[in-house]
């Protein structure tokens, strides 16, 4: 551990900080922070940092309500940076969406990488912009009752191949299953991020319940 007495803060007394999500690793923006708006970050376990256009601090969410709860703080070998991991409320960007970072400048098809949020865009990007002999387009097309059939289908063919023993005939199912739960939350409007959000409700509910059974 290091004091903030550490850490190299620019001509301008400020550092920039990386905010990544704790849960994705996502990044989700660059800000920056002095030794005070750094000092409040820790105090109140919430980001705050330092706004170069306004020229003075800001707390993330006492506005939207889009909190950041700090998880860890991290400073790079130089100690002129900062990674900060955090548990968010909210979009972390003000235009709404979970990050600031959505547009490309560059990207490798070789070496694409694979993700749920990035399965999740191009399944959007199906309903929105429709492309003809699209699997996904069809099934927007048919609209909500052929989305629900197709998941109850999956589901049923999930159980199958789990009751049957075969591995790699579930792993298959369960890819077929997910799949289609995403064309349904892309339906419903649900980002995977709520999701997450329900999850992490359960999980502080289900510790809570665990630590009170050991008292």
């Amino acid at each position: 551990m290091i004091d903030i007495s550490q850490l190299k803060f620019d001509e301008r007394g400020l550092i920039p900080a990386v905010v990544t999500d704790f849960y994705t690793k996502q990044v989700l923006t660059v800000a920056y922070m002095n030794a005070e708006s750094l000092e409040i970050t820790l105090k109140e376990g919430k980001t705050c940092f330092f706004s170069r256009s306004r020229g003075k601090l800001w707390r993330k969410g006492e506005t939207s309500g889009n909190f950041q709860h700090v998880v860890s703080i991290k400073a790079d070998c130089d100690r002129d940076a900062l990674t900060v991991e955090v548990i968010k409320d909210g979009p972390a960007c003000h235009l709404g969406t979970d990050s600031c970072f959505n547009e490309y400048v560059y990207r490798s098809e070789e070496m694409e990488e694979f993700s749920l949020q990035w399965l999740y865009a191009l399944i959007k990007g199906r309903k929105t912009d429709k492309k003809e002999g699209s699997y996904t387009t069809y099934l927007f097309e048919q609209g909500i009752d052929k989305i629900l059939k197709k998941v109850g289908e999956e589901c049923t063919e999930v159980i199958i191949a789990g009751k049957g023993g075969d591995r790699a005939e579930t792993v298959f199912e369960i890819a077929d299953l997910v799949y289609h739960l995403l064309v349904l939350m892309a339906e419903e409007d649900i980002k995977i991020s709520d999701v997450i959000d329900e999850l992490k409700v359960r999980h502080v509910v289900d510790k809570k319940v665990k630590q009170q059974k050991m008292k």
